[in-house]
């Protein structure tokens, strides 16, 4: 049975999860937060899809021991790998998964030219397959494949020249050509610096974090287990590095 007290446990596959504990902290600052990143096996979005899932549910696992009221799975690769497995093996828990924010894009950009920029493994799976098609009569949608993007974040790069010069040939057919890009991978919001400068000025970068962060609060809410305390927030990186960790709390004030 969950306490209020509880954890709030944020997981990801290294540091990208931070860009959506900040719109959990900014929405339920009183909360305890036990962020976890995988940064010994990131990146998930060039893996196997069942070493993804079998990731995740390990983490999973770590994570509950430690007395969670709800688990946020703050990795869109682990979320389309992993999140039915992980409802059925915790029927009794709140599990959120983050999603592209392509409904957004849909509705602010009806008709209009949407990209999203996600891992190899997203872009691939069935649940972002079946989140396409829901949305393609609404607007014109592009697939960008943006692999080696997360581990420059990882290595704390997202704004810098390395960054630049990887996605510029990415980007380059779609500069002035998009209303919307759809940030469809929890370590792409800290790279949006350089994303909206070689996209051009009139593009909208959107990301999953504030929606994912007002569904956690309608689930704790609808269940009673919201909790008004001093606030508490733990990091923990699998990497056992403590630049990671410093990183992390970077990351997490600076954007």
């Amino acid at each position: 049975m969950s306490s209020r007290t509880d954890y709030i446990a944020v997981f990801d596959s290294g540091v990208g999860g931070i860009s959506v504990l900040r719109e959990l902290v900014k929405l339920m600052p009183q909360e305890r937060y036990l962020y976890f990143g995988d940064s010994a096996n990131a990146p998930y979005g060039t893996r196997p899809t069942s070493e993804v899932r079998a990731l995740t549910l390990a983490a999973a696992e770590r994570l509950m021991a430690r007395g969670c009221k709800a688990l946020v799975v703050a990795c869109n690769t682990a979320t389309a790998a992993a999140i039915i497995d992980l409802r059925a093996k915790y029927p009794d828990r709140i599990i959120i998964g983050i999603e592209p924010a392509l409904k957004v894009a849909a509705d602010h950009f009806p008709g209009g030219e949407v990209g999203v920029m996600a891992t190899p493994v997203t872009l691939r799976e069935e649940k972002f397959d079946v989140l396409l098609h829901r949305f393609t009569d609404a607007c014109t949608v592009h697939k960008i494949p943006a692999p080696g993007l997360v581990e420059l974040v990882e290595s704390g790069l997202a704004v810098s020249e390395d960054a630049e010069e990887l996605l510029r040939p990415l980007l380059a057919p779609y500069r002035d050509r998009l209303d919307a890009l759809v940030l469809g991978c929890t370590h792409y919001p800290f790279a949006a610096p350089v994303i909206g400068k070689l996209l051009g000025g009139h593009t909208a970068l959107l990301d999953g974090g504030p929606g994912t962060a007002r569904q956690t609060k309608r689930r704790l809410e609808a269940e009673g287990l919201l909790f008004d305390g001093p606030g508490e927030l733990l990091i923990e990186n699998s990497s056992g590095s403590q630049e990671m960790i410093e990183l992390c709390r970077k990351l997490l004030v600076e954007h």
